[in-house]
């Protein structure tokens, strides 16, 4: 499943057309892995495992760089019957292996999957399943030493996500954090805990909660060089390390707790009667490719899902547009309930060769029309 919003798909599609004018693009290539590590001196190595990695972040490859212009379209002198074959498979939602690439920095270069990259591009995905190999650079620069920082608190804590602070030795404080939570979950279950599942319940429970109310107090507003990481590592630090008393708006002031563990089982047991704010809605548009003669069935299954609002039968590259309305909570993201939405609910209905998920970033809706000569009713 691809995630894009509307502005990154319309961006795509005026960029295949200037690019179709401008046939001197077709001579650029993508980024020669080899270059770039000699560059970096990135030669340490570690296995990060298999995660999802956003498409525009693919940026070279190991060994075929030559075979690709600058959007990882193969070159005219490389027709490639398996890229066809990769692109069908792809268009009937068949299940393709995790490609394999490495990692330097925040670009990746693909060892194995060339021809899934270039035909995931074409179709706009937003992001593929992959197996990572990472690099780390070894010059001793301030940009490569929290680089290192980062790879470190990545290896320990084993996070869904990752985690970007721009200070060095702000890592140690977030280490620091998960340790104590393991010993206090430790202490509650009588039983051991491993780091890296202390580290889970802590990004689940504490430090993803604390970032959404920093970002709804838009106190990041005021410090525009820095991340929210960084404003949740130094209010913790002062707050519940030092015990020091700081004015950070009276959203974060209200609900902060005078300790880590505390502020946790405040967020655990918030209702929605008292927080109301803390629930979200998302709207979601979900294009759909369906199987011959199944269309109209499959109009019918989805409509009978609570979550869908709208469906259109379209013309063009896609068969269905459909409407979704989410709620997510607190301690979920948007991408979780979206995933967790279209896999279990959409992608098992019979009748779906592919889907592709759309996330409005920004809308503008008018409001019915009133008939003031009809009482008053919207017309």
């Amino acid at each position: 499943m691809g995630i894009v919003s509307w502005k990154s798909r319309v961006r795509q599609i005026f960029k295949n057309s200037e690019t179709s004018h401008h046939p001197n693009t077709e001579s650029s290539v993508v980024k020669s892995f080899k270059e770039q590590q000699k560059k970096e001196a990135a030669f340490d190595m570690r296995d990060r495992g298999i995660r999802t990695v956003p498409m525009k972040s693919i940026v070279g490859s190991v060994g075929r760089y030559q075979d690709f212009d600058h959007q990882f379209r193969f070159k005219k002198n490389h027709p490639s019957e398996r890229l066809q074959r990769i692109k069908d498979a792809m268009r009937q939602g068949r299940l393709l292996k995790p490609v394999e690439l490495y990692q330097i920095k925040n670009e990746y270069f693909v060892l194995d999957g060339n021809h899934r990259i270039s035909a995931a591009k074409e179709f706009g995905h937003d992001e593929i399943l992959a197996h990572i190999v990472e690099f780390i650079p070894s010059k001793d620069t301030l940009q490569n030493f929290l680089y290192r920082e980062r790879a470190e608190f990545c290896d320990r804590a084993q996070l869904p996500a990752e985690i970007n602070l721009t200070e060095v030795s702000q890592y140690a404080t977030l280490l620091e954090q998960i340790s104590n939570h393991q010993e206090y979950l430790q202490r509650e279950t009588s039983d051991q805990i491993a780091f890296n599942m202390a580290a889970l319940d802590w990004y689940r429970t504490i430090y993803r909660p604390l970032c959404y109310i920093i970002e709804r107090s838009r106190l990041i507003d005021s410090f525009p060089e820095r991340t929210v990481a960084d404003l949740y590592a130094y209010i913790t630090l002062h707050h519940w390390k030092q015990g020091r008393k700081r004015h950070y708006g009276v959203d974060i002031r209200k609900r902060i707790e005078k300790n880590m563990e505390e502020f946790r089982k405040k967020m655990a047991d918030l209702k929605d009667v008292e927080y109301p704010e803390m629930k979200r809605g998302i709207t979601v548009f979900i294009l759909i490719n369906a199987q011959a003669k199944k269309e109209n069935k499959l109009i019918d299954r989805l409509y009978e899902l609570e979550e869908v609002s709208e469906i259109y039968s379209v013309h063009g590259d896609v068969d269905l547009l459909v409407k979704v309305e989410l709620t997510r909570d607190l301690l979920s993201s948007d991408a979780e309930v979206i995933s967790q939405f279209v896999h279990e609910k959409v992608r098992q209905l019979p009748g779906i060769n592919s889907t592709n998920t759309l996330i409005p970033g920004f809308s503008k809706i008018k409001p019915p029309e009133v008939d003031l000569t009809n009482s008053g009713k919207s017309k």
